[in-house]
């Protein structure tokens, strides 16, 4: 296999498409309709097809503010039609589960807001993996750290690419990945990552919770998307394919940084 695979890929940090045969799994994220892009050169940005677009900044989807009149009827602020605000055919669980935290109706989530929408029962998100998610998911024209409706239904619908790899590789069904899972998991999806840096993953990545090194599902998934953002932009140096690339100090440090200093 090659150590980049030639399959198509979802972006800006889905897992690259899974086996047609293999039955989806939609709980608790959806995944999205079959669609592919073999589109490297725009990561971490979405295709044009898919580009956000801005996002109101505080008119509350097109509502004012609340007002009342000189006859001391006070007017309440009417909930705004989300639904309308995101991709046609999302599922209403991702539109009702964005409402929710929106609690002022900005039209916006923020980190703490994201973290809610994302956590549920056996299953958290820590705030670092969230910055992660923000710093890839984001509108690039957006200078703060959000994601708007759109971003949000992108991000729901690559959630359930990786949650369906976290299921298919966590074989004894633990809600956990060790170090061999993890390589096979990541192997699958055209990634050949050497023992040596295996190792490194594991124990950045580990909850140290357990006495073998093991992943849960968050940092599984923040774990997959650097692997994958990173050999995206490898692969915009090494076009031929072969492994190998040159690199000046200067690209070393623009592809590499950003990864680090996001989250």
């Amino acid at each position: 296999m090659s150590s980049y695979g030639n399959r198509a890929t979802y972006s800006p940090s889905a897992p690259p498409l899974s086996d047609p045969n293999e039955p989806p799994v939609a709980h608790p994220y959806h995944p999205p309709p079959s669609s592919s892009s073999g589109n490297y050169s725009n990561y971490p940005n979405y295709p044009q097809s898919q580009q956000p677009q801005p996002q109101p900044q505080s008119s509350g989807y097109g509502y004012g503010p609340t007002s009342s009149s000189s006859y001391g009827y006070n007017y309440q602020q009417p909930t705004p039609n989300y639904a309308a605000f995101f991709p046609p055919g999302t599922d209403p669980q991702v539109i009702q589960s964005f409402q929710m935290v929106d609690r002022d109706q900005s039209g916006f989530v923020e980190e703490k807001e994201l973290q809610e929408a994302l956590s549920s029962g056996y299953q958290r998100f820590r705030l670092r993996t969230i910055r992660l998610l923000i710093f890839l998911f984001k509108n690039p024209s957006d200078q703060f750290p959000r994601i708007g409706p759109k971003e949000f239904a992108a991000l729901w619908s690559c959630l359930g690419q990786w949650r369906a790899i976290f299921e298919r590789f966590d074989r004894d069904r633990s809600g956990k990945i060790d170090a061999t899972e993890l390589r096979d998991a990541l192997y699958s999806l055209g990634y050949m990552v050497p023992p040596s840096v295996l190792e490194v993953l594991i124990s950045r990545y580990t909850d140290g919770c357990s006495r073998r090194p093991e992943l849960c599902f968050d940092s599984f998934v923040e774990c997959g998307m650097i692997v994958k953002g990173l050999t995206e932009k490898f692969k915009e140096k090494d076009t031929r394919y072969t492994g190998s690339a040159k690199l000046t100090y200067d690209e070393f440090m623009s592809m590499i940084l950003p990864f680090i200093v996001s989250y």
